[in-house]
């Protein structure tokens, strides 16, 4: 089989429909103090020349352009021509000329330097998707200068995903999308192996720190897991991995659970990892 070229290179495995890219921007501002409080304690600074790996449509990408500022720079890596270009469509609409997004599949494609190595890289919810994490990393220590600064954001714990106490079609949708990511060659708790192959590179893993959210219906967290559950079941069953009637079942206990104002849902567990790059 050929490699993939810019303009047939596989799509972002969630997919780029419209109710993906909302489910992006709400997950990204239910996650984006957390996320700048990480960026904060990575010493992400004025000045930094940042890579943004698996950057999807740019939400994290505008925020680091915000805090680098002109004097700094933001490169968007990503698989998906569609978001790549919604990500230099918003770079050009607010004069942001120190961003740029580029069209990469990370397991053939070194990440561009352009005019020199990054100060850090922003890596979220990207290792779980890919075939061989150890390229990745080895792809993001040689992005970065030395002393230069990773910071990832995966699972370690996905079955903390669903309502507590537990319903059986939750439980299995969880199940199933676990199934599903392993199948395209993904894993989902891949935290630990980020820090065997962080360390096996020459990185000093500075700090770890897991993460597990609940949510009640009526707050504005509670759309993040429960919004993908509404997405993603469909494809699960469009896909032909489950039945109709099972995705019919996962929505329905989920529809139930927001009419009670005492459910409980958790999200899956992250670990968010801080590292410094060593290049000798």
């Amino acid at each position: 089989m050929s490699r993939p070229t810019a303009s047939t290179k596989p799509d972002y495995v969630l997919g780029t429909h419209d109710a993906e890219h909302a489910r992006l921007g709400k997950q990204h501002s239910l996650w984006r103090e957390l996320v700048h409080d990480g960026w904060k304690r990575a010493g992400i600074v004025a000045g930094n020349r940042v890579v943004d790996v698996g950057s999807g449509p740019g939400f994290a990408t505008m925020d680091l352009a915000e805090i680098v500022g002109k004097n700094g720079r933001v490169v968007a890596v990503e698989i998906s021509s569609k978001f790549v270009q919604e990500v230099n469509d918003q770079a050009k609409a607010r004069g942001l000329n120190h961003v740029s997004g580029h069209i990469l599949d990370l397991m053939h494609d070194e990440i561009p330097t352009l005019d020199g190595p990054f100060d850090a890289a922003w890596c979220r919810w990207v290792c779980m998707f890919v075939p061989k994490v150890s390229t990745l990393v080895n792809r993001i220590h040689h992005s970065l200068r030395d002393g230069g600064v990773a910071v990832f954001h995966e699972y370690v714990q996905y079955e903390t995903y669903g309502l507590q106490p537990p319903s059986e079609g939750i439980t299995s949708f969880t199940q199933a999308a676990m199934r599903s990511f392993s199948d395209r060659g993904g894993e989902t708790n891949i935290a630990g192996r980020v820090l065997r192959e962080l360390r096996q590179h020459g990185f000093e893993i500075l700090s770890v720190k897991p993460i597990v959210r609940s949510a009640r219906p009526a707050e504005d967290l509670w759309q993040w897991p429960a919004g993908f559950i509404r997405t993603y079941t469909p494809r699960l069953v469009e896909s032909g991995q489950e039945s109709e009637a099972w995705g019919k079942k996962v929505l329905d206990e989920l529809n139930l659970a927001e009419q009670d104002p005492q459910s409980i849902m958790l999200t899956p567990t992250v670990l968010e990892i801080i590292a410094r790059n060593r290049r000798e």
